[in-house]
């Protein structure tokens, strides 16, 4: 699982150009879900997207989570995301998850969010959105799941 996690000022999506969700402050994330994952990686991805230090404390330094700065998130599965470009021009879409898996955990995923107290707005997922954002910083991080990162584990998490 892994999602592209970016620090916005405001965030929306629509579909079929009507509005379906709407943040201000906080963090847009692009969640997409590969063949493997588990309900558990939900659980620690949205436990470290939570708390990723991306906001300004009084010092200017990324240094203040999404809960400490009562920040929204808005969440849009993306499976693209699983998308493979090693090879030719078209991507291989192999590795992303089947529906039937990838949206029980995308919806663990905003469940786990929501748990904290943040406030969550979300996509529809399997629909064609419109995303739109104003990104501050710009802040854009990749984040894998525990499953598919080997930067998790040599960072000792």
């Amino acid at each position: 699982m892994l999602a592209v996690v970016q620090r916005v000022r405001e965030a929306a999506v629509h579909i079929d150009g009507e509005p379906k969700a709407c943040i201000g402050s906080g963090l847009l994330v692009l969640l997409g879900m590969e063949k493997g994952d588990a309900e558990a990686d939900s659980e620690h991805l949205a436990r470290k997207v939570v708390e990723l230090r991306l906001f300004p404390d009084d010092r200017n330094r990324m240094n203040r989570s999404l809960e400490e700065t009562a920040g929204e998130m808005l969440v849009v599965s993306q499976f693209t995301l699983a998308g493979d470009c090693r090879r030719g021009r078209r991507p291989s879409f192999d590795s992303a998850a089947p529906p039937a898996l990838a949206e029980p955990l995308y919806e663990a995923f905003v469940a786990a969010v929501s748990a904290r107290g943040i406030r969550t707005a979300t996509g529809q997922f399997g629909a064609v959105m419109d995303v739109s954002l104003v990104n501050t910083g710009p802040v854009t991080l990749i984040v894998r799941s525990r499953a598919g990162a080997a930067s998790d584990a040599a960072s000792g998490e």
